[in-house]
């Protein structure tokens, strides 16, 4: 329509996204076609980030575990997304679209560009400007977040929010030998050993675990350490690592080993910039291919 430029469509646009990704219709149909509110901001993110995992879309979507898994699937199934093993880290799947996903969301794209079009039509041409300034100022101001501040706690007894990150953690890397109820207080209390939480705010996002290693004089083990995918990129696995490092060498010991399987690129790369060296087999783990050893006591 004569008038209407696309930088105006494309700023309401970008609002009514924003806006209906927060009022919590998630079953109703988006722009009543074939796609529900989820399904539809499930294909909007893949395809501004082709290679995200499951993990990272629940994080920016709110989504629990169980939903997320019934709508890639369904996707799947449809022939909209397709999903494979991630290179650097075989415990994760990298999702994108395929040519027929791509083609619906051009398809949803021109939908609601018609729909926001009709809607300028209705607002007098001099105050368009003014309309599209102030939903734009608006998206901004109610977008607008302080970055939470990271904070690494180690832990003086168990809580429920250290097993719920432990069991995401072991869902996750397909754990075998979980430890058992009652193991993580024990972790807690023993000497050499801990248990640390990393928060952003008030949400628990990584966590690792130091278990004394009664196999080898003065040494305990690096456990369990894990950061949630849309918390990644902040350095917080190596704050955890730091953190575990300096209340090892307070008590004493003089090696940290610990045990990985030959997939996990990611996490082997960073233990070898931390000083980490491969070394023989210590325990019995089934799942363990490889073996690591860091001294911190000169």
């Amino acid at each position: 329509m004569k008038g209407i430029e696309s930088e105006q469509v494309a700023a309401i646009r970008e609002f009514n996204r924003f806006y209906t990704a927060r009022i919590g219709l998630l079953r109703r149909r988006h722009l009543d076609g074939e796609f529900s509110l989820t399904e539809a901001r499930v294909l909007y993110e893949i395809s501004a980030k082709p290679g995200t995992t499951a993990l990272a879309l629940r994080g920016v979507l709110g989504l629990d575990a169980g939903y997320m898994s019934r709508v890639l699937a369904s996707l799947t199934r449809s022939r909209l997304v397709q999903q494979r093993a991630s290179k650097q880290d075989g415990r994760e799947r990298l999702l994108s679209l395929t040519a027929s996903g791509e083609r619906a969301v051009v398809r949803m794209d021109e939908q609601s560009a018609a729909e926001m079009r009709a809607m300028l039509a209705a607002v007098d041409p001099s105050e368009r400007e003014v309309l599209v300034a102030a939903l734009s100022r608006a998206r901004q101001i109610l977008s607008r977040k302080q970055d939470p501040a990271v904070r690494i706690v180690r832990l003086t007894r168990a809580t429920k929010e250290a097993a719920q990150i432990l069991e995401e953690y072991y869902e996750a890397v397909h754990v075998v030998q979980r430890d058992r109820p009652g193991v993580l207080q024990k972790m807690i209390d023993e000497p050499a050993s801990g248990v640390w939480l990393t928060y952003l705010g008030d949400e628990v996002v990584g966590c690792v675990v130091l278990r004394r290693l009664d196999s080898v004089s003065q040494a305990s083990e690096c456990k369990r350490l894990y950061v949630k995918p849309a918390a990644r990129g902040r350095g917080i696995a190596d704050k955890l690592l730091d953190a575990q490092e300096e209340y090892a060498r307070s008590q004493g010991v003089e090696w940290i080993y610990l045990d990985s399987y030959d997939d996990l690129k990611a996490a082997i790369a960073l233990y070898e910039r931390r000083g980490y060296e491969r070394c023989e087999r210590y325990n019995t783990n089934p799942q363990a291919t490889l073996f690591m050893r860091k001294r911190i006591v000169a």
